[in-house]
């Protein structure tokens, strides 16, 4: 019997391109739904203070020149989410969006969102203080504002007594845990409850795999 098309692409081999400090929020995220999917995969570092990501070798690769950029095959995608996005439609194992199509739209939303906003929050908070240690500066009043919209956001949407956002797992936890840990890593005030959500979402095994790489030095 011939192999279907899908059932190829499949077996083609997975290379993931990240940051060359395993800092970027967006690698993480991809780096995580990959080990939920239990996919085999290289891992190849950017240097991205070295501009690497700027040549012609990676930047014919990646079309919008970024990490992570997920290859398999022929085939090459930027942008996080929708790297997600793609790993979740081809590959069978735990799901990585809800299935319910109102909340799965309300995941991307939140996706769209700690990428595009909260800007005062991922330029005070770099994701430097959770992989290489926390930040003397307090706040601005810029950061406190975003830090209460995010607080809102996730308050609304995290039930009492929940584990994850949507009911079960989902990608977006991770992503808005990280988003919460520039925070609750750095010291700075975070409502107990969702402190204690970021707290569960950053023991899981394929994040914990993620925080322990090993790091160069800044």
């Amino acid at each position: 019997m011939n192999s279907s098309p899908a059932m190829l692409q499949h077996q083609d081999p997975v290379r993931l391109y990240v940051d060359a400090q395993f800092a970027s929020p967006y690698a993480m995220s991809v780096f995580v739904a990959l080990h939920e999917k239990q996919l085999g995969f290289e891992m190849t570092p950017v240097d991205l203070a070295a501009l690497e990501h700027r040549t012609s070798g990676f930047s014919r690769l990646s079309l919008t020149q970024r990490v992570p950029t997920l290859v398999q095959g022929d085939f090459a995608l930027s942008e996080s989410s929708a790297i997600t996005e793609y790993i979740d439609e081809v590959f069978a194992g735990t799901p990585l969006y809800p299935k319910d199509a109102r909340a799965r739209a309300r995941a991307r939303q939140l996706q769209a969102w700690v990428r595009s906003d909260l800007m005062p929050i991922r330029q005070e908070r770099s994701t430097e203080v959770v992989f290489y240690g926390p930040s003397s500066t307090p706040l601005s009043a810029a950061a406190q504002a975003s830090a209460k919209s995010l607080f809102e956001a996730v308050e609304a949407l995290l039930s009492a007594d929940a584990e994850n956002l949507f009911g079960e797992w989902s990608i977006v936890d991770v992503d808005i845990a990280l988003m919460l840990n520039r925070l609750v890593l750095n010291g700075d005030e975070v409502p107990p409850r969702l402190a204690a959500y970021a707290t569960r979402q950053w023991q899981r095994p394929s994040v914990q795999r993620w925080v322990k790489l090993a790091r160069p030095a800044l």
